[in-house]
């Protein structure tokens, strides 16, 4: 199969990384070429980790390595493609605009997925002309590392779409639950309200973040506390979920003031250097001295 994905930030290269694990050819796209090169060299160096802890035999990873191609080219990274997968950010509008660009040069029978995370898929559908095509491929981050994928079914989505869409996620390893197209799907709408309420409880004093996310991940086994990972994902991606969901599903995903003064201090977590907590070289190096204190008016 050929897969285009459209974005080679975090969840666009990891996409294209597992795809091309998966013995796919994939051409990954994004608007400047340092933004590709940057997602390239994040794939290399992924491989790279996966061959140093025996994940991967060197011949798997050059394999892999050899079935991407980088281009900022649209027509390049589309066309022939029997998959196109977009990655790129969280707004209608620009997801509009990037499907109706993709339907002009893929073929019919192409499938056309958005790896949104929050956003009506039904109405990303609505901008193609063959909206029974679209599908919904919602991966987690790291993408080289987990294993689910939510295959999110808009209105318009034939069973055929969601079969071709489910071999190829179980072909790539990864395993599919298929969720409606509601909103925050399954996984967000969840993660999200756990992520809100620690956030809660920072702003009201109740524990250190830090605690919080220790107990979560020793007394009921996550793998990374809620505080830590709204870190990773980003608070203002969390903080846009957190609004488009309140108007969707209503105050309970209000967005604490905490939040709100992280994302206005442009204190987004891991990609700025300091959210909840303070980063350094993509590790937590300590807990942010300042945008807590008691916020009970939420």
């Amino acid at each position: 199969m050929q897969v285009a994905i459209l974005g080679a930030g975090t969840m666009g290269h990891g996409i294209a990384q597992v795809s091309a694990m998966g013995g796919h050819d994939v051409r990954l796209r994004d608007l400047e070429t340092e933004i590709v090169e940057a997602g390239l060299d994040a794939i290399e160096s992924n491989l790279d980790g996966g061959v140093e802890r025996d994940k991967l035999t060197p011949s798997e990873a050059e394999s892999a390595r050899s079935r991407i191609i980088g281009t900022t080219s649209l027509p390049e990274a589309v066309t022939g493609a029997d998959l196109v997968v977009e990655a790129v950010p969280e707004e209608l509008p620009i997801k509009h605009d990037t499907v109706t660009d993709v339907e002009e040069h893929v073929d019919p029978d192409c499938l056309i997925a958005s790896n949104t995370s929050s956003l009506s898929l039904t109405q990303i559908a609505n901008a193609l002309n063959r909206p029974e095509r679209a599908i919904g491929l919602h991966f987690f981050n790291p993408v080289h590392i987990m294993d689910l994928v939510e295959v999110v079914v808009a209105e318009q989505t034939t069973e055929e779409t969601i079969d071709t869409a489910t071999d190829f996620v179980e072909g790539i390893q990864k395993t599919p639950v298929t969720v409606a197209d509601s909103p925050g799907f399954a996984s967000s709408r969840l993660g999200v309200a756990l992520g809100v309420e620690a956030m809660r409880m920072v702003g009201e004093g109740v524990a250190d973040p830090r605690d919080i996310d220790t107990a979560m991940e020793l007394g009921y086994n996550h793998p990374m506390g809620p505080i830590e990972l709204g870190d990773v994902v980003g608070l203002d991606v969390r903080l846009d979920i957190l609004e488009y969901l309140r108007e969707e599903l209503g105050e309970r995903f209000r967005p604490p003031q905490v939040l709100k003064r992280k994302v206005r201090a442009g204190k987004l977590g891991k990609k700025t250097g300091e959210g909840f907590y303070v980063w350094d070289d993509g590790e937590v190096v300590g807990v942010s001295g300042s945008g807590g204190g008691r916020d009970g008016a939420q």
